[in-house]
């Protein structure tokens, strides 16, 4: 019975399995409906826009290629198993030196470091654009155009902080150069179509397609030639694929304009992970003339500290949104100080342009000329002020301080630091010689000054924009704000001031 009824069982499951593959075979043979001719040629002349677009670039975009010689030591041939030993062939012995006798001591040795970049040519006289870290501190560079020549080529002028430098082809320089169009990046949206043209992995004038994704980022991977990171960074942000190799080729609009220098990726891989970065076509131009000219880039300069603005703080000082910098800190003598901004003050505008963030004001405060003068639209006590100041020349970086304090203290109930008062000595050990302040020297795990996070070596300047220089004036306004949600306090750390909000009630 039981035998019986699983026959049954199987022979319904070969008859659907059938009926079902004759319906899919059935399904699978009818013919695919092509698509409408409107959307194929749509298609196409979405493709030859791009078409057009890398054949007008492509031709100026050279590949890059840099060497170093450095020199290290090793030992001589005092290895194991003397003129035998399996080390030697690791070392490139000449073949004389191989029947040299046994030399103690230590040898120096010569090891060429290649390096592979992109550029493009800006000029009709070989000037090529690049990344200044393609090229910089190297003995030799080559540059092999799309049409297979090679030239070498030298540098004229380099910017670290924007990583940027000019190249320039050496001796007669051919007649027949293409030229690349810078086009203006300002006007570019997010979600146009862009181009990464350059030689990713040493693959010549390969093109990706992708769309801008963000602008005016801030990405912190820059670094000077002192290891100190840079400033002044506007990438334009883009999925177009970048990958090592890419570093000065162009990222070009549809138009076929040089938009962007492709300079860093975001990856932790040390390849493409979808996020990449280019220098807009708007610093190219402030900068490239400068270089052209083998001069230096010199920077206009404010005076002043100055922090992004989040909720907290714009609830703090009276402000509708958080665009604007505020200003934590003036320079002595600075162009700042002499026009008369103030700690506390929110800069809004920049010489008509509306400041979005600190990133923004520092970079139109860069571009402009030292000795300009400049209309600047602070918030002060909830009222804006226009106060006129005259750029100054930014010549060096502001130094550091250390971080640890000791001596007489005075603890804050159900705040959680500890202060006391600033010697001489440790204003000196710390860089606050010029300061007045308190310093904190513990602070309470768990606490509302750790959550703020405030440490130990800070220097508290003002309280609830009320000024600090002793115990007893920190106590008391600490204690008139004991029932407020949160205190604001300014404090001085390694030489920058910033304002730091502490939530007493959360």
């Amino acid at each position: 019975m039981n035998r019986s009824k699983a026959l049954q069982r199987i022979v319904i499951l070969f008859c659907a399995a059938t009926i079902l593959a004759g319906t899919t075979a059935s399904v699978a043979a009818k013919p695919v409906s092509p698509a409408p001719p409107a959307d194929v040629a749509a298609a196409r002349a979405l493709s030859g826009v791009f078409n057009a677009a890398a054949e007008r670039v492509q031709p100026a975009v050279v590949s890059v290629y840099s060497e170093k010689v450095v020199k290290f030591r090793n030992f001589e041939w005092s290895l194991p198993f003397d003129q035998d030993s399996p080390f030697r062939w690791f070392f490139d012995q000449p073949q004389d030196e191989q029947r040299a006798p046994r030399r103690h001591g230590l040898r120096e040795y010569k090891v060429p470091q290649r390096g592979l970049g992109s550029g493009i040519i800006v000029d009709k006289e070989g000037h090529i654009l690049t990344n200044n870290h393609v090229v910089h501190d190297v003995d030799e560079i080559k540059v092999t155009l799309a049409d297979k020549r090679v030239f070498d080529a030298e540098v004229v002028g380099a910017d670290a902080k924007t990583d940027l430098a000019i190249i320039k082809i050496k001796g007669k320089v051919p007649d027949d150069l293409p030229v690349a169009e810078l086009g203006d990046s300002d006007v570019m949206r997010i979600g146009d179509w862009v181009l990464a043209i350059g030689a990713p992995f040493g693959y010549a004038q390969t093109v990706t397609l992708g769309v801008v994704s963000a602008k005016g980022r801030v990405v912190g991977l820059m670094r000077d030639d002192k290891g100190s990171l840079q400033s002044y960074e506007d990438f334009i942000q883009t999925d177009a694929a970048i990958n090592p190799g890419n570093s000065g080729g162009p990222l070009v609009n549809i138009d076929g304009q040089v938009v962007g220098i492709n300079t860093v990726i975001a990856t932790s891989v040390g390849q493409y992970a979808g996020v990449g970065f280019a220098i807009p076509s708007s610093m190219v131009k402030q900068v490239m003339p400068v270089l052209l000219k083998g001069g230096k880039v010199t920077r206009g300069l404010l005076g002043v500290m100055i922090q992004e603005i989040d909720s907290e703080l714009a609830k703090q000082f009276g402000l509708s949104d958080t665009k604007g910098a505020l200003v934590a800190q003036i320079n002595k003598d600075s162009p700042a100080e002499k026009a008369g901004i103030k700690v506390g003050d929110v800069i809004l505008r920049f010489d008509d342009k509306v400041v979005e963030d600190t990133s923004y004001l520092r970079n139109l405060v860069a571009a402009t000329a030292p000795g300009t003068k400049a209309d600047i639209v602070v918030l002060r006590d909830g009222k804006e002020k226009t106060i006129r100041v005259t750029v100054g020349t930014l010549t060096a970086e502001t130094g550091d301080a250390g971080a640890e304090a000791g001596g007489e203290t005075e603890s804050t109930s159900g705040f959680g630091i500890t202060v006391a008062p600033l010697t001489a000595d440790k204003a000196k050990e710390l860089g606050y010689e010029k300061d007045e302040g308190v310093l904190i020297t513990e602070i309470e795990d768990n606490s509302p000054a750790a959550r703020a996070e405030l440490r130990p070596g800070d220097l508290i300047t003002e309280i609830n924009r009320e000024k600090v220089t002793t115990l007893a004036q920190c106590k008391d306004a600490i204690a008139k704000a004991k029932d407020k949600e949160s205190i604001l306090i300014l404090i001085k750390r390694q030489g920058a001031s910033r304002f730091v909000i502490v939530r007493v009630k959360e």
